[in-house]
């Protein structure tokens, strides 16, 4: 895989700028996700219960999802500074702008991503 700079990108101190704000968000997201607490040590019934142990799960959820938005801007953040911003980590190809600019933390083009996509889902049919 070649190391390319942004200079290829047109946009790319914009994009670097809306990846830091999202950042950013996202840290703050999860400190409050991860500072909320549902349930308390006096649940009184088991529909309170229930609803508590819902509330977490879906409070996970929510907080994994997050963090793996909060690592995929991180190493597009990361491949910005190492100058490999732009190209897919799979077959080292650019990706197009026009992707970027939508979709500022992708590391794959669209085939590569396509492919990923269709084994990941392969292994959890």
């Amino acid at each position: 895989m070649t190391s390319t700079t942004g200079n290829s990108i047109k946009n790319l101190g914009e994009i670097k700028k809306k990846l830091e704000e999202r950042q950013f968000e996202l840290e703050q997201i999860l400190i409050k996700l991860y500072q909320e607490k549902f349930s308390d040590s006096h649940v009184q019934d088991f529909a309170d219960e229930a609803l508590s142990s819902t509330m977490e799960f879906l409070q996970a959820s929510l907080s994994d999802s997050r963090l793996d938005e909060y690592k995929r801007v991180t190493k597009a953040l990361q491949m910005i500074q190492e100058g490999t911003y732009g190209l897919c980590i799979d077959c080292g190809s650019a990706i197009s702008e026009k992707r970027l600019k939508s979709y500022p933390n992708a590391t794959r083009c669209i085939a590569c991503q396509e492919s990923y996509e269709e084994a990941k889902g392969e292994r959890f049919s």
